[in-house]
Parts: structure tokens; sequence; C-alpha cells
């Protein structure tokens, strides 16, 4: 008794400490809540306790063997991006622009270390793949924001879930660095109804609009975009698809021609044009030469050939692997790796929620590079001698 009087005195004076140096528009720790509630006491706040579950979760393990935008390059070069160091870049990124705006940087660092979990393996191009195999099974289409707050909810503890606080759990879900906003402003009256009508909707391939509930949300989702931009462009140089000397004039006079300056640009930008309001945001200039960046990678980088010269054999075997999967649960076949890695694992609650195809995409959306690939040459090449 006496020892969590002590912690509970140390919790006291962190929070108050804490609560003096936040914004009016920050999230505060005590606004936290839970699907569950949880009345164990935690010398810890909250949002930290989330972040903590995030990060000891075997999805956060696996960001590493997890493309960003290369697929089979970290086979060749490991200094290449993976989905860990793009998780990283954007939690620092979201951070030092959280410090600046006086925002709770605990709920940041969450939502920003989560906001990638159900991403799958050889990234946006794997995720394309498996979500046109969703589509073919009619449990709807796929989307890895989606996927990740799945992954935090049914899939993590053995199908227990990890029960975060409504406010990581919207900011992972909320996150897209696809679209191009100047300006975020937060949803304060979103519920758990809302997010389960943007699931079906997005689903069945509508486009709602969305917002974040928190501003700290906000700051994640626009610190997405900051993180990749220009890491993306030092990748390509690399991979050699791209020459430094190729970047739009126009683009280079705002930003320069270096992730480094590309970044402080943004970042100096956003702290500027939010400092004590109620949204988070770019001034025009700045918008309107990162869309023309956006462009500019899409066109050069992200449809390139080089880039793109895998998608055959990711599509092919995306699909032969869940049809395989889905043959394995049907037959019982408990040798099969999506019973000895996946639903041997899982409980009760999770078995019967979810049909065999759901099943299929999960365990699936779960697998690093290295896993998938390896099980693809399980299948199409059997019995076979290293």
């Amino acid at each position: 008794m006496k020892n969590e009087k002590i912690l509970r005195e140390i919790s006291a004076r962190m929070l108050q400490t804490n609560e003096m140096n936040l914004s009016k528009f920050a999230c505060h720790s005590n606004d936290a809540f839970r699907k569950i509630e949880e009345k164990d006491f935690d010398v810890r706040f909250p949002f930290a306790v989330d972040r903590d579950r995030i990060v000891y979760s075997g999805a956060y393990r696996r960001y590493q063997g997890k493309t960003q935008v290369f697929s089979f390059a970290n086979m060749i070069d490991e200094e290449m991006s993976n989905r860990s160091i793009h998780t990283t870049y954007v939690s620092q990124i979201s951070r030092t622009i959280g410090k600046m705006l006086g925002l709770n940087l605990e709920l940041i660092e969450a939502i920003a270390l989560g906001h990638d979990l159900g991403h799958t393996p050889f990234g946006h191009d794997g995720e394309k793949a498996l979500s046109k195999c969703c589509e073919k099974h009619e449990i709807g289409r796929f989307y890895h924001n989606i996927e990740s707050m799945h992954i935090v909810d049914n899939i993590s503890r053995q199908g227990r879930g990890l029960n975060l606080t409504f406010q990581v759990r919207d900011g992972i879900i909320s996150h897209d660095g696809e679209v191009h906003n100047q300006m975020l402003k937060p949803n304060l009256h979103k519920t758990e109804k809302d997010i389960d009508l943007y699931i079906s909707e997005k689903m069945e391939g509508k486009n709602p609009g969305w917002m974040p509930f928190t501003m700290e949300g906000c700051v994640v989702r626009i610190s997405d975009t900051i993180a990749y931009i220009g890491q993306d462009i030092e990748d390509a140089i690399r991979y050699d698809i791209l020459k430094r000397e190729e970047l739009p004039k126009d683009c280079v006079e705002v930003f320069g021609d270096r992730n480094s300056t590309i970044i402080d640009r943004l970042v100096k930008s956003v702290a500027i044009e939010s400092f004590e309001k109620d949204y988070v945001g770019f001034d025009n200039e700045t918008s309107d030469s990162l869309l023309k960046l956006k462009k500019f990678n899409y066109e050069k980088i992200y449809t390139n050939k080089k880039v793109k010269q895998a998608n055959s054999v990711i599509y092919r075997s995306m699909d032969l692997l869940f049809d395989k999967y889905l043959d394995d649960i049907k037959n019982c076949n408990f040798e099969s790796k999506i019973f000895k890695h996946f639903l041997n694992h899982k409980n009760e609650n999770y078995l019967n929620q979810f049909n065999d195809a759901e099943k299929v995409r999960d365990f699936i959306a779960t697998m690093t590079d290295r896993y998938f690939n390896e099980e693809a040459k399980n299948l199409l090449l059997p019995g076979r001698y290293f």
C-alpha cells in the first residue's frame, strides 16, 4: 500500500506538469477512454500504456520485414527504407511538430507507431493485390489503415486485442498519406458508430470524407506525408531510377533537393500555419509545391517500370496463396502455416467471429516480405532442396 501511494503521488505530479504545458487544443490524458474500462492503477498515462502495448506487439516487430516502396530491394541494399524506418520517421516528425504546438506527445507517439501495423508485405502493391483477392471472395476491399485497427482490436494477443483508447484507435484508422490536404481540422464529435460506418463505406469502395478525432491525429496524418515524400526520392536515387537533377525546379526552389531540406520546410510551415489554431496545415505556397512533388513522385517513382516489375509475381502469388489457405482451412490441413502460425494461436472469439476468407486476409496481412516469399516458393516449388 505504501509503495502504491508513492507511485500515485509520482503519477499525479507528472500529470500536473504535463497538463501545464499542453495547448488548449491538445487532447488531455484524463480524456482518454477505452471500449473496456481498466480499473487497475498504472503509473503511466493511458496513451503511454497504448504506445507500449503497440511497441511490444508482434505486428510492430514485423515492421522491419515489410516493404515501404521498393519490393525486394532490401534483399539487395539493407539501407533502403522499410516500414519500420518509415514509422520511426513519422513518430519523430510528428513529435517535433506536436511539441511546437503544445500537443500531447504520448498520444502522438502511440498513433504514429501504430498507424501502419496493418500494412501487407510488398507495400501498396501488396495491398492492392490482397484487396483484389478480398473482393474476389466477397469480403470487401482491403485497406491497411482499417486492417491496422483490426489488428489492435481483434488480432493481437491471441485475438483479445490491445484494448487501446478511442483516441489512439481513431488516429490509427484516420491516417491517409495518399490524400492531399492543405488543412486538417479534427472532428470532435466522432463516435464508434462513425468509425463502423466509415469502415463499411470504404470496404464497399466509397470514399467518405474523414478527419481525425484529435489534433494529435491530424499531426500524425500530415507527418506521414512529410516522412515519405523526400525519403522516397532519396531511395529512388539510391535505387538508380531517378537523378537528383531531375527534380522539378520550382519545387527545388521551395524545398531544396534533399530530404532534410524538404522535411525542414514542411515542418516549419506546419508549425507556423498551425500555431495557436484549432487545425493543422500548410501555407499556400508550401501546399501547392507539395502537391506538385507528390505528382512528380507518382509519375517518376511509384509507377516506374523498374518499381512495378515485381507486380505480376506479387499478384499471381497472392492469388495462389489466398486460395491455398482457404482450401487448407476447408480441408482441416493442420500442417498448413495458417494453422501452425496463426489460427492455433487465436482464441474462440476470433475464430467464431470471422469467416474463412477474413482469416486468410488477416494471416497474409501479417506476413513480412520474406515470409510471404518463402510460402510462395514452397507452394510453387514443393520439396525443393537447399
